[in-house]
């Protein structure tokens, strides 16, 4: 069941270019809808789509984007919506601890922790939480995972200079262990979090990276050297399509995925039988979710330095179990076997390919009805705030009221994808 074996080519050439095709937002939203076609037509062997359920499924997301966003302003669906959790202001008091606002040095240290945290954001389990010591909250999933990362960057944990913690830098990274980082997300025996050393592993990775390209990130290896990248030159417009690029440019080795057309690393990208494409690229259907993720959530930072960030929709949905669970359980989306509910699937498995796939075609066709339904736009309601208002609140919602949270499928973490 599983597509994740290596593709072997005798032209490095053709493996780049191959690569370089898979790392689009275009090539995600494309070979999505080829599968979401196939199942349309009865050829997928795992889901069968109901279109009639898809107008009940949008008045489930605008009823709760009328809850969430009484006032219609809905921000972007990013890391920042979990560092607000509790309603408390976590970034003014660290504005405090950083260089003046809107400066270079102040974009890097947010683009430092934000980074850092979107790496650590794949799904912590059930019996996971954090204490936050200065307001007693527990939080738990993304909230805990965002607010508990934020004070580790906050303490220093990931910066190699004890004069200056809030930052990111790889020697920080690389000198992060599985005790440090369980310490950080106060993980114990009975406080287990899912994918503890492979995120670890992530970020020693991460700082490896950044370490190999001082011209990049500086001669610390910070994250933040991404601004500098981009906006060179004294250019005051980004392309969010020009920052996911850059992601999966720069930081594609940090991905321990063995999915790779020959010796050229992919990430998350992953085969299907009936994906077509181009040479080298047939057969493989790219996500990168934590990437477009990591992507949203940079869209603030540029902003708030006066950027002007362009192409906002040409970013995908994201292809996890909260979108996902969306559809599955509206009836958008139904298996062909119930008992596959009770397997527990690895990621690269055709199943949880194809779902993701479903995913990432379906949250466009539900967000042209939401977006109708509330009498807006694409301009003025992009795709990053139809997923916060929205259909991933809503997935969360559903799967609070059916299995006490839990997603409707159970899938093996690896703490770097989901």
């Amino acid at each position: 069941m599983r597509g994740t074996a290596q593709k072997d080519s005798d032209d490095p050439t053709a493996e780049t270019t191959a690569a370089a095709l898979l790392r689009t937002s275009t090539a995600v939203r494309e070979r999505s809808r080829q599968l979401l076609d196939r199942t349309r037509g009865g050829r997928s062997s795992w889901f069968t789509v109901h279109d009639d359920a898809l107008a009940s499924a949008a008045d489930i997301v605008v009823e709760i984007t009328r809850e969430r966003h009484p006032d219609g302003a809905i921000p972007f669906h990013s890391r920042w919506r979990h560092f607000e959790a509790g309603g408390i202001d976590r970034l003014g008091s660290l504005r405090d601890m950083l260089p003046p606002a809107n400066s270079p040095d102040h974009i890097r240290a947010l683009i430092d922790v934000v980074l850092v945290s979107v790496l650590l954001d794949a799904g912590a389990g059930p019996e996971w939480s954090y204490r936050e010591e200065s307001t007693g909250l527990v939080l738990t999933r993304s909230e805990g995972l965002g607010v508990a990362s934020w004070e580790a960057f906050v303490g220093g944990l990931f910066s190699g200079d004890a004069a200056q913690p809030s930052r990111v830098d790889a020697a920080g990274l690389r000198a992060v262990t599985v005790e440090s980082l369980s310490a950080a997300f106060q993980v114990s025996a009975g406080n287990p979090i899912t994918g503890l050393e492979g995120r670890v592993e992530l970020l020693r990775r991460l700082g490896t990276t950044l370490a190999d390209q001082p011209a990049i990130f500086g001669p610390a290896g910070r994250p933040g050297g991404l601004f500098d990248h981009l906006i060179a030159d004294g250019r005051g417009t980004v392309s969010a399509t020009a920052i996911l690029d850059a992601l999966l440019t720069f930081l594609g080795p940090i991905w321990p995925s063995d999915n790779r057309i020959g010796s050229v690393p992919l990430g998350d990208c992953w085969q299907h039988e009936a994906v077509t494409g181009p040479g080298a690229t047939a057969g493989w259907i790219p996500f990168h979710k934590l990437s477009q993720w990591l992507t949203y959530s940079l869209l603030e930072p540029f902003m708030w330095a006066g950027v002007e960030v362009t192409g906002i929709d040409e970013l995908t949905g994201l292809p996890e179990y909260r979108n996902g669970g969306l559809f599955l359980d509206t009836g958008v989306l139904a298996l062909r076997d119930e008992e596959w509910v009770d397997v527990e699937w690895e990621v690269g498995d055709q199943l949880v390919v194809e779902w993701r796939a479903l995913t990432v075609a379906l949250l466009d066709e539900i967000a042209d009805l939401v977006r109708d339904r509330l009498g807006t736009d694409s301009t003025a309601m992009p795709l990053a705030c139809v997923l916060e208002g929205g259909t991933w609140a809503a997935g969360r919602a559903l799967a609070a009221r059916l299995r006490n949270g839990l997603p409707p499928l159970s899938i093996r973490s690896t703490g770097t994808v989901f």
